[in-house]
């Protein structure tokens, strides 16, 4: 059956107790289809919110191009099992920014946001994706704090593929004592490894071409591990060097925690653009004992 729609936190209320949330900014595919799966037995009611969080976009990145799907997205809820989809406005989400920009209807996305109160995502949200979009940790973490205040989950599902957002909300949640199960979904990839993406759309066939050299990079560092950290990141660059169409941001080996990477479980994080997408990926690993 189809999801009912709320948008103010008044019905939001009415929901009751139970709730498994995930947060998506629409634009569903199967990625999103395999968290709301994950999350459907989680909860009497799963509850996923549809929202294009204009504080995480810096000036020039794709805020108004971001692809908006809402009616194919809520069939898409149907299919998985969605009771509710939370649509909030940005009127909703943002009321004092607004207030300080009545002429507009969307702020800007670094405009008078700024001036609220907002989660400061630490020395975590200043590398990798960090170091290239550095107000966008803020913007992730502030709305999504305002999601768990308003739908006021048990459980909350996020997708492996944003590692790097993932370690951060959940560092969230256990240091401003939210006391939410932030559960992690592993990535869901088409058949030639590239993990799905909203943005995948705006790759041309040509590009979509050359993608997936950012996840045969990985699986070409992973398979090295035993050789230790320099033969993971000398293996994945190797791939990448070959590849064409494929501008790399950054290829980094990190701890499980994202910090410097240490035996036992770790992380290789890659972000790059392929014309104008900027893609992200990342692969579990383990590190052998040191002097291996």
């Amino acid at each position: 059956s189809a999801p009912t729609v709320v948008r103010t936190p008044a019905e939001l209320r009415e929901l009751g107790g139970g709730i498994s949330l995930v947060p998506t900014m629409g634009a569903l595919h199967d990625g999103h289809i395999q968290l709301m799966k994950h999350a459907r037995p989680l909860g009497q009611t799963l509850v996923a919110s549809i929202f294009v969080n204009p504080t995480q976009f810096a000036p020039g990145e794709d805020f108004e191009d971001y692809p908006r799907t809402f009616e194919a997205d809520l069939e898409r809820c149907a299919e998985a099992g969605v009771d509710v989809v939370f649509a909030p406005t940005v009127q909703t989400m943002f009321p004092q920014a607004l207030r300080s920009a009545p002429s507009r209807e969307v702020p800007p996305p670094l405009g008078p946001v700024q001036s609220e109160i907002t989660v400061d995502p630490g020395p975590l949200g200043t590398i990798l994706e960090g170091a290239s979009r550095p107000t966008h940790f803020r913007g992730v973490l502030t709305v999504v704090s305002k999601l768990f205040g308003l739908v006021r989950p048990d459980v909350a599902v996020f997708g492996e593929k944003d590692y790097q957002q993932l370690v951060l909300i959940r560092q969230m949640n256990d240091a401003l004592c939210l006391g939410i199960d932030v559960q992690g979904c592993p990535t869901v990839r088409d058949a030639d490894g590239l993990a799905m993406s909203s943005r995948n759309v705006y790759l041309t066939p040509e590009q979509r071409q050359q993608a997936p050299a950012l996840y045969a990079a990985l699986r070409a560092g992973a398979a090295a591990s035993a050789g230790g950290a320099d033969a993971v990141l000398a293996s994945a660059h190797a791939v990448i060097d070959q590849a064409s169409g494929v501008d790399l941001d950054y290829l980094e080996l990190r701890s499980a925690d994202l910090g410097e990477p240490t035996p036992g479980d770790a992380r290789l994080l890659i972000a790059a653009r392929v014309g104008k997408p900027r893609l992200l990926d990342n692969i579990h690993l383990t590190l052998p004992p040191e002097g291996n």
